[in-house]
């Protein structure tokens, strides 16, 4: 019965901690498409990028169809910071200004010559990174985006000042240079108030038209890792296990509660308490203690305590053969091994005197299979 538990409770812990054989990081790419894959979470100061550039701008409004298409013509700088959240979805704060052109009149007669500052809040989907495998080397991406802003026209001699927010939305596409620059091309539209242009003859809305091209630069951290995946076919497996031993649990639970009365000893024979044994699991190639871990070294450290000085304690460090060089392994158990005696002489005060440090590396396995021996096993015995 005891082993059973033991080996229930064992199975339990494989569900939480165990990993992958052979997981390779993916950094920078990805192997399936974006949508199906999960990226490790980057740091704030991680895929931040500043883009600068010019352009052509055209404002849509009131009797400017009347005009040629030269008068309309307006040159446009800009600029935006922005940040990657993951390979396919980005925010960026954009500016841009310089002149606009309107006109009034029936044949629009009389141009307004006046300088404009714009300004909005995006929201990017690099449609080439979500439905197409993630790379970083990728020399072409294609980024609609939509966004809200404001803009405004200055006072101009005795016309008055405009303002208007505005719904923003456009299409760049992105040409890598080399690792932290890239060339963009970029179409965008705002739609606007009727009275921006500062003529009103009941036309729903005025609007501007951009088309620009700039050089992006990419700060800090540039690529993305793919997030490690839990081999779940063995999480299955052991799954099947579990419910394997729970229904030899409802077995025994039919039994007779109550045994037979034994002979009474003449003599008390005097038994040694038993303390067991505590396992404590690692995920491949790691020797960190994972938080879901740290229990079972508290209960050992509490054990250890309650029997004072009277009790010895080996930890003994172990790690799975399949996995690394019989060389890499045993620095792996050894690390693995001493990672938790510090933890139990530093965090649970443990005396060290009482403590032996035992690392077999991968040549001795504690199990058959092989990713349960990924272990160090904290033996307390009197």
């Amino acid at each position: 019965m005891k082993i059973k538990f033991f080996t229930l409770a064992l199975l339990f812990c494989n569900i939480f901690t165990i990993a992958a054989q052979e997981f390779t990081p993916k950094v920078g790419y990805s192997s399936e498409p974006g949508y199906k894959t999960t990226f490790k979470k980057n740091k704030f100061k991680d895929n931040w990028f500043i883009s600068a550039g010019v352009g052509a701008g055209i404002l849509f409004g009131d009797q400017n169809d009347k005009a040629s298409f030269k008068d309309r013509l307006n040159t446009n700088p800009h600029l935006a910071v922005g940040k990657w959240v993951n390979p396919y979805f980005g925010m960026r704060a954009y500016f841009s200004g310089g002149v606009l052109h309107g006109f009034e009149g029936n044949n629009a007669e009389f141009m307004q010559h006046n300088k404009f500052v714009a300004g909005h809040l995006d929201f990017m989907y690099d449609i080439t990174n979500h439905l197409g495998t993630y790379n970083e080397k990728r020399v072409f991406r294609v980024i609609p985006w939509i966004g809200m802003g404001y803009a405004q026209r200055f006072k101009n001699q005795d016309i008055s000042r405009t303002e208007s927010p505005s719904l923003n939305t456009g299409i760049l596409l992105a040409f890598r240079l080399c690792n932290r620059i890239d060339l963009n091309l970029e179409a965008q539209g705002y739609l606007l108030n009727e009275q921006f242009n500062r003529v009103d003859i009941g036309k729903l809305s005025d609007g501007i038209v951009q088309v620009s091209a700039g050089l992006t630069y990419k700060l800090g951290k540039t690529t993305f890792e793919v997030a490690e995946s839990m081999d779940y076919a063995l999480l299955n497996e052991l799954n099947d296990q579990i419910n394997q031993l729970r229904a030899q649990n409802e077995e025994l639970s039919l039994r007779p509660e109550f045994c037979p009365e034994c002979p009474q000893v003449s003599e008390p024979v005097q038994v040694k308490k038993q303390y067991g044994e505590n396992l404590v699991h690692f995920r491949i190639g790691s020797s960190k203690i994972e938080k879901d871990q740290e229990a079972n070294i508290y209960n050992a450290a509490k054990h250890i305590k309650e029997a004072g000085t009277a009790v010895k304690v080996k930890v003994t460090g172990y790690a799975d053969k399949k996995t690394g060089t019989p060389g890499f392994n045993m620095q792996l158990s050894e690390k693995r091994a001493k990672a938790v005696g510090k933890m139990l002489t530093e965090k649970y005060d443990v005396p060290s005197g009482l403590i032996t440090l035992d690392w077999s590396g991968s040549e001795e396995q504690p199990f058959e299979e092989n990713n349960w021996n990924r272990i160090v096993i904290i033996t307390i015995s009197e």
